[in-house]
């Protein structure tokens, strides 16, 4: 590897995960952001090209620059670097496009630094950019981007990240409408207060789902994939959510639910085949709507961000 320059695939992800509310996520496997960042004699964070969707080149403005200048602080160095951004993640997707860019600036830097941070700290550095994009420092997209596989934050402050085991046979399918929904839509639309009954079963299937994957319990993986507090809420931001969800779980999906905020939605399916079956299905129903959609699977990326 050039000691100047690198260019890297930053990955997708998948947050919440049904029960999971800010607290767990995965990563994608081959669906993400490509970007270059050199070293460069000019100080601080320079964005040079964006290209796929339309964002900003300023540094303080932009979820990479931000993350990559929060990097940049705990350093002494009396250069700076330039960064290219390649968005094949839409904004607003739901699947981490601004995790993508944060998590990936920082990992590129860190790595032309000779590795001076650790993954946890990278992470860190990261949720910066995500709170310029969403209003919160939140973790559960940039810390599977980060750390590859499932992620759980246990705790943002001072922040801890569990990395959990993926099952080998585990696909996700991705379904994504073409429609906007808000992040800060999204959050509004949630109770301030829970009944305990409710957040007991929700405690015991996030349990339940750490246990699943470390057992590759598939079957007990299914059962603990139901969520009591968010879903009932946010689904109806999403378009056919309800009958989306029923033809993916006739067709043997273990879980469904909403990928982060929305609006896109995952299934998780035993198998490859499996993970076809359902993708055919609900792309069939979602063509009798009038909206444009991406559907995809992919595997558990278990490595996180990559080299190219």
């Amino acid at each position: 590897m050039d000691n100047n320059v690198i260019k890297i695939f930053a990955p997708a992800t998948v947050a919440n995960i049904a029960c999971g509310f800010d607290v767990f996520g995965l990563c994608l496997d081959n669906v993400g952001d490509e970007m270059i960042v050199k070293k460069t004699k000019k100080k601080g964070i320079h964005i040079t090209k964006i290209v796929g969707q339309d964002l900003p080149l300023d540094s303080n403005k932009n979820v990479a620059g931000v993350a990559a200048l929060a990097l940049l602080a705990e350093t002494e160095i009396d250069f700076g670097f330039e960064i290219e951004i390649y968005k094949n993640i839409k904004p607003g997707s739901g699947i981490g496009s601004s995790a993508a860019s944060a998590a990936g600036a920082v990992f590129a830097i860190n790595e032309l630094l000779n590795k001076p941070f650790n993954t946890l700290e990278l992470t860190k550095f990261a949720m910066q950019g995500e709170k310029v994009a969403g209003g919160t420092a939140h973790a559960d997209n940039v810390a599977p981007a980060l750390f590859g596989g499932f992620t759980l934050v246990r705790e943002t402050n001072p922040l801890d990240v569990i990395a959990l085991p993926s099952p080998k046979d585990l696909f996700v399918v991705i379904l994504h409408p073409q429609v906007t929904v808000k992040t800060s839509e999204s959050r509004a639309i949630l109770p301030k207060e829970i009944p305990l009954t409710l957040a007991t079963k929700q405690w015991a299937n996030t349990g339940a789902l750490v246990s699943a994957l470390y057992t590759e319990n598939y079957d007990l993986l299914s059962k603990s994939l139901v969520d009591h507090i968010v879903t009932p809420y946010r689904k109806q931001l999403i378009p056919h959510y309800e009958e989306i969800e029923a033809i993916a779980l006739a067709n043997k999906a273990l879980g469904f639910g909403i990928s982060g905020s929305g609006p896109a939605m995952f299934a998780l399916a035993k198998g490859k085949v499996n993970a076809l079956k359902i993708k055919n299905a609900i792309s069939l129903a979602f063509d009798k709507t009038t909206i444009p959609y991406n559907c995809f699977i992919s595997e558990i990326n278990t490595t996180g961000i990559k080299i190219l």
